[in-house]
């Protein structure tokens, strides 16, 4: 929607302004004695009212092919026949209300337009129009860059919240403490698990440090963050716990923000496999195609549901943090399965080549 109409002081003045500039060329008719005011104002002021709204039409153009979306030759030839089709219109409509004062009793025309009159009346079209067009371009790349920096700021914030959320993981007491217990009973029935699952907290608190300060990773670091994870679970759940990662070779080098996956798995397991009895398995899914990076984690869920708080809210924080940092061009879908629960995940595919 063009911005002055939700802007109902500006719309009124900018209509304003060309009721004055109707007055104003109804004056110069009458005073070059071209017509008087009785026959000048009546067509001046309803093609004014005309070309106000046409002018202000020229956004809409102007917005469907702004500059940076193709070359600039077709962009400027583009709104150069653009202008000349709207003038070539107002000229016609200008020209045939002149000729319908004939239906009112004036069979000379509201202002018997000439050979000389038409030509500038053409120019002075194609020089307004010229003017909306180029005002509009300027409009439409203010609102860009706009949109721009708060996509910029939106994104920096969501990136400081992750940053945070990283702090919080890595001092998790729950996570942490419930690790470590596990690592303190395996210690005497099964050392070398114990010595395993003491590895992988290791290895997973040191890599959530590491991605805090960057914003992009590669798909196999996120994955090697899962595994750790999981590996962790694991030794807390046992047999409960099956896991399934199947990550085409072609998209391991592909570029994702940090912790796109891991908080899906961890959401997989507190709201899926943990509440059954039997467990089930957790599936992570990555491929490429078309120039897209599409990734899943599904997972059963509970015959009764569990109602937990968290779920929802952090899958729209995902979604939005996506979006954000990707310009509104990432996908996020979750929902009931036959199998279970699936979020699936659609980023346009990035490398470090």
């Amino acid at each position: 929607m063009h911005p002055l109409l939700s802007h109902l002081r500006g719309l009124a003045a900018y209509l304003l302004a060309w009721v004055l500039a109707g007055l104003a060329l109804t004056a110069a008719l009458h005073g070059l004695g071209l017509a008087p005011w009785s026959r000048a104002l009546p067509w001046t002021l309803p093609l004014c009212t005309v070309f106000a709204l046409v002018a202000l039409a020229t956004y809409y153009p102007c917005r469907s092919r702004p500059f940076g979306t193709a070359s600039w030759r077709a962009a400027v030839g583009y709104r150069a026949g653009l202008v000349l089709t709207l003038a070539a219109l107002m000229l016609a409509l200008a020209a045939s209300w002149d000729a319908a004062a004939t239906l009112f009793g004036h069979a000379e025309g509201w202002v018997g337009l000439t050979g000389r009159g038409h030509a500038l009346l053409a120019a002075g079209l194609l020089a307004l129009l010229t003017l909306a067009v180029l005002a509009h371009d300027l409009l439409i790349a203010f609102q860009t860059a706009r949109a721009a920096s708060a996509r910029e700021a939106q994104a920096r914030l969501l990136a400081r919240d992750m940053e945070l959320q990283l702090l919080r993981l890595q001092i998790d007491p729950h996570f942490l403490f419930n690790s470590l217990n596990s690592i303190s009973a395996l210690t005497h029935l099964d050392p070398a698990a114990a010595r395993a699952m003491a590895i992988d907290l290791a290895q997973f608190f040191r890599q959530t440090l590491d991605l805090a300060g960057r914003e992009r990773i590669r798909l196999s670091d996120e994955l090697g963050l899962v595994t750790h994870y999981v590996a962790i679970e694991k030794q807390r759940l046992g047999d409960k716990l099956a896991t399934a990662v199947d990550a085409q070779p072609d998209c391991l080098e592909a570029l994702l923000p940090p912790l796109t996956l891991q908080p899906l798995v961890e959401n997989a397991l507190k709201h899926g496999l943990r509440p059954r009895d039997d467990g089930g398995l957790l599936s992570v899914q990555a491929q490429a195609r078309d120039g897209w990076l599409h990734l899943a984690v599904r997972n059963p869920v509970p015959a009764t549901p569990v109602h937990e708080s968290g779920l929802g809210l952090g899958l729209r924080n995902l979604r939005d943090r996506l979006a954000s940092q990707y310009a509104g061009r990432a996908r996020v879908h979750w929902g009931a399965t036959r199998e279970g629960f699936a979020v699936e995940i659609s980023l346009p595919l990035e490398t470090t080549s």
